[in-house]
Formats: C-alpha cells, structure tokens, sequence
C-alpha cells in the first residue's frame, strides 16, 4: 500500500473515531453561535499569546493576564463551551499521538511537548 493511500484510510479513520464525531458535533454548535464562536477565537488568541510568552521567559501583560482568566472561567462554566473545548484538547491529543507514531516510523527526531 502507498504512503497516501493509507493516509487516506487514516483520515477516515480519524472521521469515523468518537473522538472527531464528540467533536464535529459541538464544532457544529458552536459555529451556529457567532458569540460564542468570537469569545472562543478570543480565548485561544489570548492562549496562544500566553504561551508564546511563557517560551520566551516572559509573562503576560496585566489586562491581558486578566482577560484570559475571565474568558477562561466564562467558557469553562458553560457545559456547551467546556464540552467543546475538552473534545477539542482530546482531537489536539489524538493527532499528536498519531504525529508521534509517523514521525517515529519514518526515523525522525522530533521532540513532542510531554
């Protein structure tokens, strides 16, 4: 079998799991939500900038800091936008895992967050 002949069946498999349908489903709710989808792509905008600066030894700005936090018990409080978000770090832990398993097959060295 070729290499893109089983990633074709991987991906498949990968729509078929719990863990994508968990997903698909609450992506699905949440995209009908304009509110809720902003405050998500707010929350991550701010997430992503957190750990940007926490790799380059710094912290995050005051307003910043207290904005993530506030987003953060927001959309955890809410089971719509918890649910989500937990199935979304199960898909984000499924891929790595898959990534690691091909990264390692093919002989290369690529370190993955533990």
């Amino acid at each position: 079998m070729q290499a893109m002949e089983a990633a074709k069946i991987l991906a498949q498999a990968i729509q078929e799991s719990p863990e994508y349908k968990e997903y698909a489903a609450l992506k699905q709710e949440i995209d009908a939500d304009a509110g809720i989808k902003a405050l998500i792509q707010e929350y991550r905008k701010l997430q992503t900038a957190l750990q940007m600066r926490m790799l380059a030894g710094q912290g995050m700005e005051g307003d910043e800091a207290q904005r993530f936090q506030s987003l953060n018990m927001l959309l955890f409080a809410d089971s719509r936008t918890s649910g989500f978000l937990m199935a979304e770090m199960k898909m984000q832990r499924m891929m790595a895992e898959i990534f690691e398993t091909l990264t390692r097959a093919a002989g290369m060295d690529i370190p993955m967050p533990g």
